[in-house]
């Protein structure tokens, strides 16, 4: 018989080999996006209500499709994904994606370059709320077919 734990380890052991590759191109000077990629890990730690959550993500799509291919590189600073944060900004959602980075910050204890960058994370909770909505936005973004 298969054990769930099975696989839950070896899920964990995958995203531990990657956040160590990630920390190679940190440490190589490299800007892979390690802290999006950090937020995105955290992402999940942070409840939304899917209505609301669908209901911002499809105004955002659609405020990014004004402004061209609303597939193109998403960037921390444009409207759609400034409006999303701010439509889904909410002191409780915030601490939970501190509380979130926290435990990302343990995961990658053993890989000093990711442990500085959760740290600053933690630290800048305004630019991390932007990068939350950027990885909601992304994961969306790749889930749908349709983008409207």
């Amino acid at each position: 018989m298969h054990d769930p734990a099975d696989g839950e380890a070896a899920a964990r052991d995958a995203l531990v080999a990657w956040l160590a590759q990630l920390e190679e191109a940190v440490a190589a000077g490299e800007d892979p996006g390690a802290d999006i990629a950090l937020v995105y890990i955290a992402r999940e730690d942070v409840l939304l209500d899917e209505d609301d959550l669908h209901g911002a993500l499809r105004r955002a799509v659609l405020l990014r499709a004004t402004g061209g291919d609303p597939r193109r590189e998403l960037d921390p600073d444009e409207r759609a994904v400034s409006g999303l944060a701010e439509e889904l900004d909410d002191p409780v959602r915030r601490a939970e994606l501190t509380l979130a980075l926290e435990e990302v910050e343990e995961l990658v204890a053993e890989l000093p370059g990711l442990v500085r960058l959760a740290r600053t994370l933690r630290s800048e909770p305004d630019r991390t709320w932007r990068l939350f909505a950027l990885a909601l936005l992304a994961d969306h973004l790749d889930e749908d077919d349709d983008p409207t």
